[in-house]
């Protein structure tokens, strides 16, 4: 009985103090219903997966969206930091910058030409080609997961303070 109870009582206190699951959102209504214009397919296929999450969708166009997001100067590339002695990468930066513009459904703008830039810096071993690959694909994801984060923490925060 007594594992049963401190089982109860831990899961009560992670609810009381606030406690969510990593990426949980929680989304206004107004914010359940977005259109992406000007995005990549990858940034745009983690916008889909966040909102699938907490009910809300991705609209096929701007009509039947709450809000629309316009990314513009989207890149992703990486740079050397260091070189092997044969002149082989051995440690990579990459980078992920946008700017993104937030329109209402009425057309008014509430952020405009907000930046987002994130960065990652790994070790580039050049024994094992292929699992780096994947390490690199994995880090793009994790660098666009981010951004969508940050993108609807500051959207959610500015909705928030437009109601006041």
């Amino acid at each position: 009985m007594a594992p049963k109870a401190f089982i109860v009582v831990v899961a009560l206190l992670l609810a009381a103090c606030g406690y969510h699951l990593r990426g949980a959102v929680d989304l206004p209504d107004s914010l359940k219903k977005v259109y992406l214009n000007g995005a990549s397919m990858q940034l745009r296929e983690q916008f889909r997966k966040v909102l699938r999450g907490v009910s809300g969708e991705l609209t096929t166009s701007p009509e039947a969206a709450g809000v629309v997001i316009n990314v513009a100067n989207e890149i992703s590339d990486q740079r050397v930091l260091s070189l092997s002695a044969r002149g082989r990468s051995n440690e990579l930066e990459l980078y992920y910058r946008l700017q993104y513009t937030l329109v209402k459904a009425d057309g008014a703008v509430v952020l405009e030409g907000l930046p987002v830039e994130i960065k990652r810096e790994y070790f580039n071993n050049q024994q094992d080609i292929v699992a780096k690959d994947n390490e690199q694909q994995v880090i793009r994801n994790e660098m666009l997961q981010q951004a969508v984060r940050i993108m609807l923490d500051r959207i959610r925060l500015s909705l928030a303070t437009d109601k006041k």
